[in-house]
């Protein structure tokens, strides 16, 4: 998927549009340390690997900002469960 992803430093959320429908994933920066907590992908959209090209360009963007990931998000945990390349990332892990 090569979607248009832009990160919305402002409102702590990743954001692309696919065919009119937002799709987010929301977290929370406490200094150095990124709570992914929620991804949405309308129903409408689904099925298209919407939540992975948020999930990854999120997690590429956490690598690049120095941050440690908390994933309470379901999705973002099994994202890097699926993608051990991450695993450095979560909090505790390293």
């Amino acid at each position: 998927m090569n979607q248009d992803i832009s990160h919305d430093r402002l409102n702590s959320r990743f954001t692309t549009l696919v065919d009119g429908h937002a799709c987010v994933l929301t977290y929370t920066l406490n200094g150095r340390t990124a709570s992914f907590d929620h991804t949405g992908v309308p129903d409408a959209v689904g099925g298209r690997g919407i939540a992975a090209a948020l999930t990854k360009f999120s997690l590429d963007t956490a690598r690049d900002e120095g941050w440690q990931v908390i994933p309470r998000c379901s999705y973002v945990e099994i994202y890097i469960r699926r993608h051990p390349e991450y695993a450095d990332l979560v909090l505790g892990q390293n």
